[in-house]
């Protein structure tokens, strides 16, 4: 009788990388709050290659997963273990934006110092790669390092990096761009659940399809996933529901650029609501959609149906020359209300983004139009973002073939910060407008006008003070874009920007106690007057006879809609 024991084991060490804050520390929680689809999807891909063997039969894959948003990345540990692992092993530094780039070289000189195999994959290298015409300094520095860059998707390719990995004959870069695969049948996204309960709440995410029809100039989506949207089956969506939920995962981040042009949306939201009744359980999911996708007849009734409870919206802006010039044709000024309504109808929480410094952008422009959203569109949640030339976008390659100002560290690319010139504002006027649109939306006033047209939708006006917490606390107090939030900020001192100097423990610690206080004080603070807010409208709405009813609330007439 033989053995079918391995006699070799090959370690894969998956990391999504964070980035810095504006000292030079790690963005990090106890518990973060956006989970990483790239992530789970390596996982998935790494997990799906051990079981069909693909290194031999003898050869085992043993996989280690890391987020560095809440999880201190073991270096140490994770050079030991490979150093000592006769059968070797890769780094895998995935789903890599250029904000995190720099972040994720620095952790990969730090391997590569020890000798160990390091691939970084994801956004920016994808991204500069489709749109550029020659390979950039720093993916040119990464493979003068020795560093194998990979761009484009894995599904189909991962399998061969890993064997090229195992035996020690990984090229300077995969290049798929040109090459992006089907999604039907492919492994799935799956984190297990040691790390899943880093995040909070513990959530499940994966891309229902990929690619984008529209061109909007400023995203990286549609020169990455490409154009031609892919899709995957009901049976895929599913197989995972059923899977996670044995690991007791119920809420769902559906990564999908725009949910509402997956062809498929219908059966998988037929197919949720299904899965819903039989089992009696109450999936929870966020999707992102266009503002057009309540003209899909049926799209909003049956997104709650299937348990969508918040969704996303690119809103973008208000002002139609600053959408014509980002070729934002599809968003239109008179559907917004509409669209809005919709899904207040269905008691579904409403998320749109907000961009800052298009070209006909002033500082006094940008405020009244925060005050014609406050006044006309019943939303909930409104987050800010300075407009970006992102690597990978079609902005980024104009300026960059116009050689235009572009500042040169990746780190600051986050969407909160001013990275360019702009015709109009200075760089100190761009980034005090950024801060004063939060505080204009999220302004007590505001915030009790939000409570009050939840009550008049029957939701419970608690959900406003629990936003406002969570997106302007975190701007707020943690000074940190709420998209990169979570509970229980951590910084490690050891952890620093190279270039920075490491602080003294003596100087570090008590800065940070101090910090810590300051922090939470404050957001203590807003917190009380918010619930004293809460509470008054709560008493009021509870009122026999109360009504509310705005500007905001008034129907659209079809007439209005095509004006």
């Amino acid at each position: 009788m033989h053995s079918t024991r391995p006699t070799t084991r090959f370690q894969v060490e998956l990391i999504k990388p964070s980035h810095y804050d504006d000292d030079g520390y790690v963005i990090q929680w106890v518990k973060a709050w956006i989970p990483s689809n790239s992530l789970a999807s390596l996982y998935g891909l790494a997990r799906n290659a051990n079981q069909a063997a693909v290194l031999g039969a003898g050869v085992e894959i043993l996989i280690n997963a890391y987020d560095e948003t809440n999880t201190v990345v073991p270096v140490g540990q994770i050079v030991r273990r490979l150093q000592r692992n006769p059968g070797g092993g890769l780094v895998c530094l995935v789903g890599v934006q250029s904000n995190q780039f720099p972040r994720a070289m620095d952790l990969a000189r730090r391997f590569r110092a020890a000798g160990i195999q390091v691939a970084i994959g994801g956004f920016h290298v994808s991204g500069v790669l489709a749109m550029l015409p020659q390979i950039p300094p720093e993916l040119r520095e990464a493979m003068a390092l020795g560093i194998t860059l990979f761009a484009g998707e894995a599904e189909g390719r991962f399998a061969d990096l890993l064997r090229a990995a195992y035996e020690r004959r990984l090229a300077p870069l995969y290049n798929f761009m040109d090459q992006l695969p089907q999604l039907q049948g492919q492994s799935l996204p799956y984190l297990p659940p040691a790390v899943a309960r880093r995040y909070a709440p513990m959530p499940g995410t994966f891309d229902a399809g990929r690619g984008c029809p529209f061109l909007c100039s400023f995203c990286t989506i549609i020169n990455v996933q490409g154009r031609t949207s892919r899709f995957r089956d009901p049976d895929d969506i599913e197989r995972l529901l059923r899977a996670n939920l044995a690991h007791g995962i119920r809420h769902y981040f559906i990564t999908d650029d725009n949910f509402s042009r997956n062809r498929n949306w219908e059966p998988i939201f037929d197919r949720i609501a299904a899965v819903r009744r039989e089992l009696g359980v109450k999936f929870n999911f966020t999707i992102q959609v266009d503002t057009m996708c309540h003209t899909l007849p049926g799209f909003v009734t049956k997104a709650r149906a299937a348990g969508v409870s918040r969704v996303f919206l690119g809103l973008e802006n208000i002002n139609p020359a600053n959408l014509k010039s980002a070729n934002k044709k599809q968003n239109k000024i008179a559907n917004y209300r509409a669209m809005l309504l919709a899904w207040q109808r269905q008691r579904v929480t409403t998320y749109c983004g907000y961009i800052l410094g298009f070209p006909d952008d002033t500082p006094q422009s940008i405020l009244a139009d925060i005050e014609t959203i406050k006044r006309e569109l019943p939303l909930d949640i409104l987050e800010f973002f300075c407009l970006t030339p992102l690597p990978g976008s079609a902005d980024h390659q104009a300026l960059h073939a116009q050689g235009a100002p572009l500042d040169p560290d990746l780190n600051i690319y986050d969407l909160e910060h001013v990275c360019t010139t702009h015709p109009r504002m200075t760089k100190a006027q761009w980034q005090g407008v950024y801060r004063a649109a939060w505080d204009s939306y999220y302004s007590m006033a505001h915030l009790e006008t939000l409570m009050r047209r939840a009550a008049a939708f029957d939701r419970n006006p608690k959900r406003i003070m629990e936003i406002a917490l969570e997106f302007y606390g975190c701007f707020r107090f943690e000074r940190v874009h709420p998209l990169q939030g979570g509970f229980l900020r951590r910084k490690v001192r050891t952890e620093r920007r190279p270039g920075l100097p490491r602080e003294r423990p003596w100087v570090f610690y008590p800065r940070r106690i101090g910090e810590i206080g300051r922090t939470y004080t404050g957001l203590l603070a807003y917190a009380w007057r918010v619930w004293r807010l809460y509470r008054k409208v709560k008493k009021d709405t509870e009122r026999p006879g109360y009504s509310y009813f705005d500007q905001a609330l008034e129907p659209v007439s079809n007439e209005s809609r095509t004006s």
